[in-house]
């Protein structure tokens, strides 16, 4: 449990001067108990939202924690008394939010439900819940949701029995939430895709061998890998009893985009129809691919132009989580200190991706 509060508070501290900033203007009390701000030509430090008059914008100072800004000769506002008030008050709600959730999936939720039961209006909680996850509380709760059903699922548990563990109150509800997310019917997904036909076809490129799969819902996945058994394997392992057969005609259009892309990399690739993933996962991959070749952002970067810069942990996962390599670019998504951070495919071939596009550019 300790982990998970020292988490978003790391999250937090990620948040960039500009960030912090507008949050002082805005006296935004969302962030209080995140970081102080402290006023050289008083020497005192405040909460964001302390009601007293703000100081001049350059002689404005951003510490991440009372102590800090006392250890620079700084003392506490008698107003908003941010040494009193520093707990981070306001992540320990979200994380015990969190919790409920978890404990509590078999049951219905709402958030004003929620609300009502931690004592806070469903206004306060909505926003206080995306300002600190990047996320709705919503989404939250249909993403704990697929994954308990995935766990149940793989385990073998009965699709009836694994929707009581996920709390979906009758199958037909499970069958209109979920299916699009599964890429299959849920029963197809526990017996590992069985009764699901897969197509894929596999391309040669100098940064290895890429396989494209597709059912007839759409793309299931674009991998890379050494060779043409290590990505085969892939597959089978992931979809066990499918009926996975080679068939290059069937998807010879994504080919040809990706041979072209491996020629030139100045060759957009059209984002394939039928990708799966949670609202928030859906949104980082459309930011991704917003990003020009030969182009890289931050992971802090896409979160702010999201709205929500404390999402840069839930930003990265996302980008860990693309189940389509190349067609959504996560390999275009850096850290803020210039190092590449990580890549699902190898870090090399991240490296190799990059010079490519800048190569081809010029």
């Amino acid at each position: 449990m300790e982990e998970q509060v020292s988490g978003l508070i790391t999250v937090t501290k990620m948040l960039s001067y500009d960030g912090k900033l507008r949050a002082v203007i805005a006296r935004n009390e969302l962030l209080d108990g995140v970081f102080v701000f402290a006023a050289r030509s008083t020497r005192i430090y405040c909460n964001p939202s302390c009601p007293s008059r703000r100081p001049k914008v350059n002689l404005i100072e951003f510490f991440d924690s009372p102590m800090d800004a006392e250890q620079h000769g700084f003392r506490p506002c008698k107003r908003c008394k941010p040494d009193e008030n520093h707990l981070p008050r306001k992540l320990i709600l979200v994380k015990e939010v969190c919790d409920y959730v978890d404990e509590n999936i078999r049951t219905r939720l709402t958030l004003g439900m929620i609300a009502s039961r931690f004592k806070v209006s469903h206004f306060y909680l909505h926003r206080l819940f995306k300002t600190v996850t990047g996320m709705t509380l919503r989404d939250y709760i249909e993403a704990r949701r697929l994954a308990v059903l995935k766990t149940a699922l793989q385990r073998g548990e009965p699709v009836t029995k694994a929707a009581y563990y996920a709390g979906f109150s009758s199958r037909s509800r499970l069958y209109n939430q979920v299916q699009g997310k599964l890429g299959m019917q849920p029963g197809s997904y526990r017996r590992g895709g069985e009764g699901v036909a897969i197509s894929y076809t596999i391309i040669e490129s100098p940064f290895g061998h890429i396989l494209i799969a597709g059912t007839r819902e759409g793309v299931c996945s674009v991998s890379i890998g050494e060779s043409d058994s290590f990505v085969e394997t892939a597959l089978i392992n992931e979809y066990p009893t499918a009926s996975i057969r080679r068939d290059d005609k069937a998807l010879r259009e994504l080919a040809v985009q990706l041979k072209a892309y491996s020629s030139d990399a100045r060759f957009g690739l059209r984002l394939p129809s039928g990708l799966r993933g949670t609202p928030f996962q859906i949104e980082v991959w459309k930011r991704l691919q917003s990003i020009p070749s030969g182009s890289t952002k931050s992971y802090e970067q896409i979160a702010n132009e999201m709205g929500s810069p404390n999402a840069v942990r839930a930003v990265a996962r996302a980008c860990a989580s693309n189940p389509t390599a190349l067609f959504v670019p996560c390999h275009r998504v850096i850290r803020k200190t210039g190092e590449l951070g990580g890549y699902r495919w190898g870090i090399e071939r991240k490296k190799a991706l990059l010079k490519h596009e800048l190569t081809t550019q010029s």
